[in-house]
């Protein structure tokens, strides 16, 4: 259901972006709303507390957004509010996100590697996926597991390419098992 919501929620925002043509203005202020949501959890706790009543929550939200972000967003979050899907905004914004990211052509690559790569290394690793992709550019999420051993895994979005000696290594066991002697 919260997938549905996000989903509803995060096109309806997308397409209001696009019919305005404030696609790069929304997404700041929307990353912004989100960082500024997450950090404040005494908000949040206020936001989905059912002793409050609706126009109160209207109008804390009203308080804080109003004049600071676009009116588009500050009418989206009252919205969402008045929709009682306040508990969803979090993945109705990570939605939009990903829409925004999709008609930019911007892929998201989480790479994980055995030791942390150097700078010339990282370089390298985009420059080969902006070559074998559709993308434009990559926002990448680099991340080390030595439990790897060595090479890398790399994921875009469900395609994931896993090089790793430790992938390798279970590939081996798993055909060595199926030798019979």
């Amino acid at each position: 259901m919260a997938k549905l919501v996000s989903k509803t929620y995060g096109d309806a925002l997308f397409e209001l972006a696009l019919e305005q043509d404030v696609m790069d203005e929304l997404s700041k202020e929307v990353q912004a709303v989100s960082q500024a949501l997450r950090e404040n959890e005494e908000l949040m706790k206020l936001m989905e507390h059912p002793k409050i009543v609706k126009e109160e929550k209207l109008q804390i939200m009203e308080r804080i957004f109003k004049g600071r972000v676009s009116d588009n967003l500050t009418g989206f979050l009252e919205l969402v509010v008045s929709k009682d899907r306040y508990g969803e905004i979090f993945e109705i914004f990570d939605f939009f996100m990903g829409r925004v990211r999709e008609h930019k052509h911007i892929g998201v690559a989480k790479v994980t590697t055995a030791v942390e790569l150097k700078d010339k290394q990282k370089k390298a690793v985009e420059k080969r996926l902006l070559a074998t992709t559709d993308y434009k550019s990559f926002e990448m999420d680099y991340t080390v597991d030595a439990g790897l051993i060595g090479g890398m895994v790399i994921r875009i979005g469900d395609r994931v390419v896993d090089s790793s000696i430790k992938h390798k290594l279970e590939q081996m066991s798993r055909e060595l098992m199926k030798i019979q002697l």
